[in-house]
């Protein structure tokens, strides 16, 4: 058989060598989602974050920034630490919100192959749900 007519046969061994590295950025977006996706979790950012995203919302460019807003990660050797800063509903105990947060943001980044060293929150504000009412 002509050697430039031969087939080349590929077996799921011959996978080319290389490194993947997945960026902060990503992190981050993925630690959000699932973050706002806990039940008590009102928003994420810290007061001046919260202000800026009210700021963009008046001028019609209101999910600027969303995406990772509240949140920073750091990602080395494929192990990723994440820091929140989140706003609760009130009357929600802080702690089942974190650590639901906690259990929620680990096996998000975990589905994506990493493995998570630290989750760290911060809760920034409390959303309360109506008006206060004056004590008289």
């Amino acid at each position: 058989m002509d050697e430039a007519t031969q087939e080349l046969s590929v077996t799921p061994d011959a996978v080319a060598g290389g490194t993947t590295q997945v960026s902060d950025e990503v992190v981050e977006k993925i630690a959000v989602a699932a973050a706002r996706s806990v039940p008590g979790v009102s928003e994420l950012g810290g007061d001046v974050a919260r202000f800026f995203n009210a700021v963009l919302d008046k001028v019609g460019l209101d999910q600027v920034g969303d995406a990772r807003r509240g949140c920073s990660a750091h990602v080395t050797n494929g192990a990723a630490v994440v820091n929140l800063v989140l706003v609760i509903e009130g009357g929600r105990p802080v702690s089942e919100v974190t650590d639901a947060v906690r259990s929620a943001v680990t096996s998000a980044v975990e589905a994506y192959g990493l493995r998570v060293d630290e989750i760290n929150i911060r809760v920034d504000d409390v959303a309360l749900a109506g008006p206060a009412v004056p004590s008289t």
